[in-house]
């Protein structure tokens, strides 16, 4: 195995984990959303609360489908690279 494709291998690793903890974290926020409509005065502390606990997920969400979308990426240049190396190392 080649040192870059070692260092691939690593960042890709790093970039998954970070990826799995934001989605750990996205999907405790969401336990704690509520569907239910305030109507009336007194639950207006409950709705402002909604109102923060979604835009704190609006704001996770780009980066969970970036780190996702590169991740995803990064595992088939891995995969590509290490079927290259294979095929060349094959001596006929």
């Amino acid at each position: 195995m080649t040192p870059g494709l070692v260092w691939l291998l690593i960042a890709w690793g790093v970039l998954t984990a970070i990826l799995i903890v934001l989605l750990i974290y996205r999907s405790t926020l969401t336990m704690q959303e509520d569907d239910q409509l305030f109507l009336d005065e007194s639950a207006s502390a409950m709705a402002e609360e909604q109102r923060q606990l979604m835009a704190k997920v609006n704001k996770i969400n780009p980066l969970v489908k970036l780190l996702g979308a590169t991740s995803g990426v990064m595992i088939l240049v891995i995969a590509g690279w290490a079927v290259y190396i294979g095929l060349n190392a094959v001596q006929p």
